[in-house]
C-alpha cells in the first residue's frame, strides 16, 4: 500500500482497509508506505481503538523503516529535468 492516508477513505473504505490487513495479520507480508507517523492515523481510521488494533496488528513481527531525507522520486524528477 502506498501513501496509506495520503487520500481520505469512507467509512465503508476504512473498515474494508480494516479488514483486509487483519486478514493478512501473520498470513502475508504486507509493505505500507506512508508520511504520517502512528501517532496520527486515527486521522485515517477516525477510530482510535480500531487505530489502536490495526497499529498493534502491523507493528506485530514487523520490521520499520523510517526513511528521511529527500524524495527519491523528486530526486529523479531533476535529473530528468537536467538531462533535457
Amino acid at each position: 500500500m502506498d501513501e496509506l492516508g495520503y487520500l481520505s477513505l469512507s467509512e465503508a473504505g476504512v473498515k474494508v482497509l480494516f479488514s483486509l490487513f487483519s486478514n493478512r495479520h501473520e498470513r502475508k507480508y504486507t509493505l505500507i508506505t506512508t508520511n504520517l507517523p502512528f501517532e496520527e492515523w486515527d486521522t485515517i481510521f477516525k477510530d482510535p481503538a480500531m487505530t489502536a488494533a490495526l497499529v498493534d496488528r502491523l507493528t506485530h513481527h514487523c520490521h520499520l523503516l523510517e526513511m528521511n531525507g529527500d524524495s527519491y522520486r523528486f530526486r529523479q524528477g531533476l535529473k530528468n529535468r537536467e538531462a533535457s
